[in-house]
């Protein structure tokens, strides 16, 4: 309901404001005094085409403000739907105001709710608002989806109708997150056969930490054995003495023989004592390095096939390095990064798995709610034909014949009806409704907009508007 239109240097209008209430308003005046210029500024605020002829002569620009109270009209949902997609919060039982700035240049500023917006979203609110009843003009009611409005509002299936809408809404949400899932996928699939080749050839290689360090001083070992053996063999005769080299006697055998002097010393003078330990000592520990050596050269292997493998090991290892390195901890490092990334990976896939389910069962169920929406439909619309077909009696049409018929489109990737076809939905149902009117008995049924003068539109205008109020 329009409740206030206030006008500022439109014209002939310098400044008015129009505040109207419930019911018939009348605005009269003589020729000249305005009226036209009312209904001008009310569609040009509604989204009409402003030009700089509107403004009055004189000032730089002109402003028309509406206000309208939302909060009972049939096309409220649809304007609150429209709104809330061009990202304007408006609330159903506060006050909207719609403005139009229009300069002496011929540029206009539009806006809702004090947001600057387009004409277009104007116009496109203005429509569900406001029908403008003139001979020449092309009404609403015309319009199917203005049609749907009314045929909703008789049946009182508003609440059924904001059910599908946020169904829609939620199902339209869960489908593009859905493609966005998909697009990613395909993104990644060449990242994901990389990461599980990378992952399966560190795996494969089995590197351990400080591996190839150690490996080193294994193919030192095994590439000098015959040195090693060689050298071995020379300490070992130098500490305990070598047979094969005739009286040559070894370190130790040597030690032990000044061992024997010198306690002959220290029996003689108790002051050497502490010489003779260190002696003692010195033997000790040549005799457990003579050990030592003797336990390496037992060690020492003689095995070309090892060290064809240490080296081996030792490429594959420099191999990993130069692909995830440098160091073989970075390697490491790098593989548990690939787990993580494939994990994560993984979980998308579920994740993804879950949604397609709860996509289907979201699908199911709004084809349950549409299909419950038509059925009141349905039956309400034998209602509406039936009252509008009694109040026309009263406008000159009594000979009239009025029907809604209904449509749905078929769509493979729709929602399912309880016959098992698919079809297509959006926010306001299943359904596509169009009146059909007969002006005459025994005339064929056409699509209201192609049978209906002007007059016979604005009659069943009346009659709808007289029938919802």
């Amino acid at each position: 309901m329009l409740l206030e239109l206030t006008i500022n240097n439109l014209a002939v209008i310098r400044e008015t404001r129009i505040a109207f209430g419930p019911g018939l308003n009348v605005l009269t005046g003589e020729t000249g005094a305005g009226k036209s210029m009312v209904i001008d500024a009310l569609g040009a605020v509604l989204g009409a085409r402003a030009s700089a002829e509107l403004v009055r002569t004189g000032t730089s620009s002109a402003r028309v403000e509406a206000i309208f109270d939302i909060s009972e009209d049939i096309a409220r949902d649809r304007i609150l739907a429209t709104l809330a997609e061009a990202g304007i919060d408006q609330a159903p039982d506060e006050p909207l105001i719609l403005s139009r700035d229009i300069s002496a240049a011929g540029r206009s500023t539009a806006r809702i709710a004090n947001r600057a917006v387009t004409a277009g979203l104007l116009t496109r609110i203005g429509e569900l608002l406001v029908d403008i009843h003139g001979q020449s003009d092309h009404l609403s009611l015309l319009r199917p989806a203005i049609q749907l409005d009314l045929l909703d509002h008789f049946t009182g299936t508003s609440e059924l109708r904001a059910e599908v809408a946020s169904g829609v809404t939620s199902w339209s949400q869960l489908r593009s997150r859905i493609r966005d899932f998909d697009q990613e996928q395909r993104r990644t699939a060449q990242r994901l056969d990389l990461l599980r080749y990378q992952a399966e050839e560190l795996s494969a290689a089995n590197v351990q930490p400080g591996e190839d360090d150690t490996l080193q001083q294994e193919r030192a070992r095994l590439a000098n054995a015959e040195r090693l053996l060689r050298a071995s063999a020379d300490a070992q005769a130098a500490l305990t003495g070598d047979s094969s080299v005739g009286d040559n006697a070894g370190a130790i055998d040597r030690l032990r023989a000044a061992i024997r002097v010198i306690s002959d010393i220290a029996t003689l003078d108790i002051a050497f004592e502490s010489t003779l330990t260190r002696a003692n000592d010195a033997i000790f520990a040549l005799e457990d390095v003579a050990a030592e050596v003797r336990d390496y050269a037992e060690r020492v292997e003689l095995d070309p096939r090892r060290l064809e493998a240490v080296e081996e090991r030792l490429e594959l290892l420099r191999l990993m390095k130069r692909k995830y390195g440098p160091t073989l901890a970075d390697a490491l490092i790098y593989m548990g990064e690939i787990a993580r990334e494939l994990a994560s990976i993984e979980s998308d896939e579920h994740d993804i798995d879950a949604l397609r389910a709860d996509e289907a069962n979201l699908r199911q169920r709004l084809g349950d709610t549409a299909a419950r929406l038509s059925s009141i439909r349905r039956a309400g619309a034998v209602e509406l034909a039936r009252s509008v077909e009694q109040s026309i009696r009263d406008l000159q049409m009594g000979s009239a014949i009025f029907e809604v018929r209904f449509e749905t489109l078929p769509d493979d990737d729709g929602v399912p009806l309880a016959d098992g076809t698919r079809v297509a939905i959006n926010h306001t149902g299943a359904d596509r409704i169009t009146f059909y009117l007969a002006t005459n008995r025994g005339e064929t049924l056409r699509p209201l907009a192609r049978v209906a003068s002007g007059g016979e539109t604005a009659r069943l205008m009346l009659a709808l508007k007289s029938i919802l109020a």
